[in-house]
């Protein structure tokens, strides 16, 4: 576009020196036809002054040619292209400028270049979510950490409003309410999420921050029941042992005097009552003082037998069945044994429990390799959407004597393996219990 400009006024320019020159030989023929002397003068004049024009045009045509050279640098964003110094003054000093203009637009461009890769670094190793939004609320990035959170489903480049998932719902929530953060919370996991604002090229972008709160509440939860748990502990097992003693001795004395009787049997079940009682309290210790995973390479599959197997009896007796969908190859993980194998357990029984005395129950084990992955499915009552929010709090429990400690075993073993889960409801029927392993 910059050119065509420049090709007419050296058109006209070349034009009208011609015509000129042309319409100066034709009066100097007419003029001084008779007299030789004169008209060879008038074409030495015209000769310079022909020179003349073509020195003027180099001097003006090709400093212009520069210029439409460097614009078309500029837009190229090529900024490496420099000019010599012509001799001429004015053309010198626009050429300077133009050197100058283009020494800074480079230092410009770098300093750009490097604080975009700075800031590109900075969000992918972020220990943050971060999903950056581009001006009509299309996902432009997102970074590894929210790539996980949002179990690596491929997002970028779409609408927020074609993306089902809880997260994005509630960023989709506090955009058009133009709210700045919220808290999330579903099961075991617990987000914040925050909303910012930045321009870019005049234009309002949003990114969006996504902090896992799971870790810190974790923390929090047991800090605040840890040490109401050691109280009670001290003081129920400073207290059952003595008083075992003293039922001991009195069922002794009442089985020496008449044998077995109805006070005899009063005193048996105080005894089984106090003992489990005790079993009561250890496993609420152990609960606050779990131990790191002492990790090791296993076969999951022969672990998913091996619980079936000690199962078996108990899930004969409720007609429950077992079916096995594992993966062709062994599925080897890095985890500690037994504490995955007590998570397992759990998972099991409250399959067992959900599914009841209904006729035919089945307790499916799914495995799979890419990624590595286990589901637990039972066709039993499945979870209402009122207990879900609930499910791995501490202590919370649908069962009338649930104590509330299995679920959250599962979730502190499982979150100290950095393995993420799920527990929802199955598209078919009964709960589905997920466990990542990659």
């Amino acid at each position: 576009m910059s050119a065509i400009p420049t090709m007419r006024l050296r058109t006209k320019y070349l034009l009208f020196v011609c015509i000129i020159h042309a319409i100066a030989l034709f009066l100097s023929y007419f003029v001084f036809e008779k007299n030789k002397v004169y008209f060879l003068l008038s074409e030495v004049l015209i000769l310079i002054s022909i020179l003349i024009s073509w020195q003027l045009y180099n001097q003006m045509i090709r400093p212009l040619n520069l210029l439409v050279q460097g614009a078309d640098a500029i837009v190229d964003r090529d900024f490496n292209v420099k000019f010599v110094k012509t001799g001429t003054l004015e053309m010198d000093q626009l050429i300077e400028v133009y050197n100058q203009m283009i020494d800074q637009l480079r230092k410009e461009r770098t300093l750009q270049q490097q604080q975009h890769f700075f800031l590109d670094k900075l969000i992918d190793h972020s220990p943050v979510g971060i999903i950056i939004l581009n001006h009509d609320n299309r996902i432009q990035m997102v970074n590894p950490v929210a790539k996980k959170i949002l179990h690596a489903i491929p997002i970028e480049g779409w609408f927020l409003k074609d993306i089902i998932h809880p997260i994005i719902d509630e960023v989709s929530v506090l955009l058009k309410e133009k709210k700045r953060s919220a808290i999330l919370k579903g099961g075991a996991e617990s987000y914040k999420i925050q909303v910012s604002e930045f321009v870019d090229q005049g234009f309002p972008r949003h990114f969006v921050i996504i902090q896992e709160l799971t870790n810190e509440l974790l923390i929090a939860e047991k800090q605040g029941y840890g040490k109401v748990i050691r109280m009670m502990a001290h003081e129920v097992n400073n207290t059952i042992g003595p008083v075992n003693s003293i039922l001991d001795s009195a069922l002794g004395m009442e089985t020496e005097r008449i044998g077995s009787s109805s006070l005899g049997n009063a005193l048996q079940v105080a005894i089984d009552r106090n003992q489990n009682l005790n079993i009561f309290m250890r496993n609420l210790a152990d609960l606050v003082r779990l131990p790191e995973p002492d990790k090791e390479y296993m076969d999951l599959h022969e672990l998913i037998y091996s619980v079936a197997t000690l199962w078996t009896e108990r899930a004969r007796v409720q007609n429950i069945s077992f079916k096995f969908n594992l993966h062709q190859v062994p599925l080897i993980i890095l985890a500690d044994q037994l504490q995955l194998e007590q998570v397992l357990i759990n998972i099991v029984k409250n399959a067992i429990e959900a599914i009841g005395t209904k006729p035919q129950g089945v307790i499916t084990f799914i495995t799979e390799n890419e990624p590595k992955r286990l589901r637990i499915i039972d066709n039993g009552k499945g979870i209402s959407t009122e207990t879900s929010a609930y499910l791995f709090s501490p202590f919370f429990s649908t069962k009338a004597d649930g104590q509330g400690i299995g679920l959250t075993l599962i979730k502190d073993v499982l979150l100290k393996h950095n393995f993420p889960f799920h527990l929802s409801d199955h598209e078919q029927a009964g709960a589905e219990f997920s466990i990542n392993f990659s």
